[in-house]
């Protein structure tokens, strides 16, 4: 029988490592996960049930994806060949580090931002490097640029909307990124459907631009699907990493049937719209929350000397938020994603009672 130490075995990078965790109970109201509340629109459905007799189950999906990326170059007025389809947008992540970078080499994002660019980073071997946001949860390109150059970073990832203050960076400031970082900037735009903000234009001006989206946040999230839009020329180096078969075929129908009749999810991005509005305007009200602006479907707010209390408080009360206290420049910060109207309505119900 054999019995070896096999953790002697386990990179050290790798036991360094906190896994990602995302909190899920199985009854309470769950606004901790940036997810549309809103499920797919019965047509679509219906399409879904009488799709499932004819998709060939037990072959191989399509590898290339053309379906889909024919609906996502219509839908952004790019070329298929420049998209690169993943099993969410963490999976285009690894790619482009894997293509772009050596075992040493620096990556450089905004800090605090999304988890995943550091924990991939480190996963591969690489250094991960960040330029700390101000008091507007914002960077100054001079700075930023600084610790791009000192580092000699390859890549520089940009959240837009950043995840998890909710806020757009100055547009000035990632122009200045494009236009004088010697890598590629990344400007992930899981968010944008909500926000209404993008650099897609400047793509053809500036061949070291990638701009990464997602289909989880607006009603696909338990179908995994996210993808990039990258310069031809790297998107076919991209291609040589990917793993075969990477994203499947219902995955694949799905998505490709809700791009092309956009107007329910239109209808529903304009819904979490208008309740992230009149969320922000009730949390505004309490004076012991400080709320910041938001051009996402979420809310950053802070419960000074209190955030884990009241998180604690409001998940006993059936209510799951994102708690952040762990991160430094984020202490008694809660993120809480717009819901229904219902479930916002008893959001802030439980949060007048129980706030300090």
């Amino acid at each position: 029988m054999s019995s070896i130490d096999l953790m002697s075995l386990v990179r050290k990078k790798i036991k360094q490592l906190n896994a990602y965790h995302v909190e899920s109970l199985s009854d309470e109201i769950k606004l901790h996960a940036n997810e549309n509340p809103y499920p797919p629109s019965p047509e679509l459905l219906k399409r879904i049930f009488l799709r499932l007799n004819e998709l060939e189950l037990n072959r191989y999906p399509d590898p290339e994806c053309r379906n889909l990326k024919q609906a996502i170059a219509k839908k952004t007025g790019t070329l298929p060949e420049q998209i690169i389809i993943g099993n969410g947008s963490d999976e285009l992540i690894q790619y482009l580090m894997q293509v772009l970078c050596n075992e040493g080499d620096h990556i450089a994002f905004p800090d605090p931002t999304f988890a995943m660019y550091r924990i991939t980073a480190n996963c591969l071997g690489l250094n991960p490097v960040h330029f700390s946001l101000n008091d507007n949860w914002d960077f100054e390109a001079q700075y930023a640029l600084e610790v791009l150059t000192r580092h000699k970073a390859r890549l520089v990832f940009l959240s837009y909307p950043n995840n998890p203050t909710g806020n757009c960076f100055s547009e000035k400031s990632i122009q200045q990124l494009i236009e004088k970082f010697d890598g590629i900037v990344v400007v992930d735009e899981a968010y944008q459907d909500f926000s209404g903000k993008s650099f897609l234009k400047q793509m053809k001006n500036h061949n070291n631009l990638v701009i990464f989206r997602s289909l989880s946040k607006i009603g696909l999230a338990g179908l995994r699907i996210g993808y990039g839009i990258f310069p031809s020329i790297l998107a076919e180096q991209i291609n040589k990493v990917r793993l075969p078969y990477n994203s499947n075929t219902l995955s694949q129908y799905v998505a490709t049937e809700l791009l092309n009749d956009f107007s329910h999810v239109q209808n529903q991005i304009h819904s979490i719209l208008e309740e992230r509005d009149r969320v922000i305007d009730e949390l505004s009200k309490l004076s012991s929350i400080i709320t910041y602006p938001s051009n996402s479907n979420f809310i950053l707010f802070k419960v000074p000397n209190g955030g884990d209390n009241l998180f604690n408080k409001l998940k006993k009360n059936g209510i799951l938020l994102r708690n952040l206290n762990s991160h430094p420049k984020l202490k008694d910060c809660l993120r809480v994603t717009i819901g229904t109207k219902q479930e916002n309505n008893y959001f802030v119900e439980q949060l007048r009672k129980i706030s300090p």
